[in-house]
């Protein structure tokens, strides 16, 4: 694992280039980010407290792909995309639920066993050279990790507790399967969802842009280790009894990890297309009960100082005078780390 160099090594480190700015503000890039990165890396889908029962489903769209997870009869997980085999119909209507001891698309009614074998296609009539066969559900991947349920799309993958191992370690291998979810929180920010990555990956601007959050933390000690695709933020509370407990935690592409005293939550940094993001909070607790409201308001004033911020610099980016600049290597590494990811998934 690699720290940040100290101050006194600073002039003997290069200062990275910035990616050029078109790939923030050019729509043409999605589908390329759409098929060689997000369907090509681990995704978080969620708790499985979400899904506690047989029979029981979950849809949510990842990078516009729409996946479903379910239980089926033998309790295992199973996921899919949500796209029927015959015309691309959904497979279900809701987002979440329990399903029937078979998926029905509501289209024209072509049903699926649960383990994702075409089980009927209502009166399609006798055709040659069509086997049901043939035409079972697109599955994913999937794999849970301390509780948490992750989907991968491609064809090949690493695996995904080697990828997660430095977290596993910094968190003691803290066992959140026992947790539950508590709650939800979405927020709809008009950025690039890179831009809004690289700001969750340095604490450069916590002086300046989280007054409350710096006062409540060491800033002097705070550190960011790079491991792979692994960047740990470790910053001491200043007071033992602070709400923060000084640990946040990053996952290419996508997913953060946010410890407090008395919660975990999970940030998952949704791209709507090139130019919105998505954040989705899933609060996890020992109860499945709400945060307490001091937990929740801190989070709301962190999130909205950054929304607040991450819009203007998408503002500017979107003007076309800002092409390239330099990162920090005292500070700015970890999104340094980002980017050359992103350049080898995108191999640009």
């Amino acid at each position: 694992m690699t720290n940040l160099p100290a101050e006194s090594q600073t002039s003997k480190v290069i200062s990275p280039q910035t990616l050029p700015a078109s790939l923030y503000r050019e729509a043409a890039h999605w589908p390329l980010e759409r098929e060689s990165l997000f369907a090509q890396q681990w995704l978080f889908f969620g708790h499985e407290s979400d899904l506690c029962g047989r029979r029981t489903f979950r849809v949510d769209n990842l990078a516009g792909f729409s996946i479903i997870v379910l239980r089926d009869d033998n309790d295992h997980l199973q996921a899919y995309h949500n796209v029927c085999r015959h015309r691309a119909g959904p497979l279900v209507r809701e987002s979440q639920g329990i399903c029937d001891s078979h998926l029905q698309c509501p289209y024209h009614g072509w049903t699926y066993t649960l383990d994702g074998r075409l089980r009927a296609a209502r009166d399609f009539g006798a055709a040659d050279g069509f086997d049901p066969r043939d035409y079972g559900l697109f599955r994913v991947s999937i794999k849970l990790w301390n509780g948490l349920i992750f989907i991968h799309m491609g064809e090949t993958h690493q695996d995904l507790d080697q990828a997660l191992r430095p977290i596993s370690d910094r968190l003691n291998k803290k066992d959140w399967s026992v947790l539950k979810v508590g709650t939800r929180r979405s927020h709809l920010i008009k950025c690039n969802w890179k831009t809004y990555v690289e700001n969750y990956l340095e604490g450069y601007h916590i002086p300046t842009i989280h007054p409350g959050l710096d006062s409540s933390l060491d800033t002097k000690s705070y550190r960011v280790l790079v491991e792979d695709k692994i960047a740990l933020h470790d910053a001491p509370p200043s007071d033992p009894g602070a709400l923060i407990d000084g640990v946040w935690a990053w996952f290419y592409p996508n997913l953060a990890f946010n410890i407090y005293a008395d919660s975990v939550m999970i940030e998952r940094m949704s791209p709507i297309g090139h130019d919105q993001t998505q954040l989705d909070y899933v609060y996890l607790t020992i109860d499945g009960y709400e945060p307490p409201q001091e937990t929740i308001k801190l989070s709301n004033e962190i999130t909205a100082e950054d929304i607040w911020i991450v819009e203007r610099v998408q503002q500017n980016l979107d003007a076309g005078v800002y092409e390239t600049g330099r990162l920090s290597p005292k500070h700015e590494m970890a999104v340094a780390r980002f980017q050359d990811l992103v350049r080898q998934s995108l191999k640009i």
